[in-house]
């Protein structure tokens, strides 16, 4: 195995996937913003300051995965047909669990534009309650499933 965004003489650059079959290609990524209970009864009662948390942050993760390509140096700039994010309390954590649903047809992958969305939605719920609590913990980001290309299938172990 080697590192593809390397040459041989080890300068970074974009991976050449002009060769690559056009083939559609889904990514899921998850992540959560553990928090303490009260400040999840913030959440739950929809009293934050700034509004909506689990509306704006969704509304944020989907923004971000349309942007990955302008954040990620070398990610290749790609024609997103769906993102989906769900935002779930999660009483037992405390706290919200983050689940992004990326898909396209192209010639590369989107688990960055996942991980980006399930990475931005995250930030914009640490913002949106920061107010109360500045011990928030952004956690457990990763890829949970990709499928299509030349790699095929892939899920992460529970």
């Amino acid at each position: 195995m080697t590192l593809s965004h390397f040459d041989a003489a080890g300068q970074a650059h974009m991976v050449d996937v002009s060769e690559k079959p056009v083939t559609s290609r889904v990514a899921v990524a998850e992540g959560c913003v553990v928090m303490r209970p009260e400040t999840l009864a913030y959440v739950l009662e929809g009293t934050s300051k700034k509004g909506d948390v689990l509306g704006i942050a969704r509304v944020a993760g989907i923004m971000g995965a349309k942007k990955c390509a302008e954040l990620i140096p070398l990610c290749h700039p790609l024609p997103i047909t769906k993102v989906s994010l769900d935002l779930t309390p999660d009483p037992d954590l405390p706290g919200v669990r983050i689940e992004a649903t990326v898909k396209t047809t192209g010639q590369t992958g989107v688990e960055m534009e996942a991980l980006t969305a399930v990475s931005t939605a995250a930030l914009t719920v640490y913002d949106m309650l920061k107010a109360v609590e500045k011990s928030m913990q952004i956690e457990g980001i990763r890829v949970v499933l990709k499928d299509g290309g030349k790699s095929g299938r892939y899920e992460a172990e529970a």
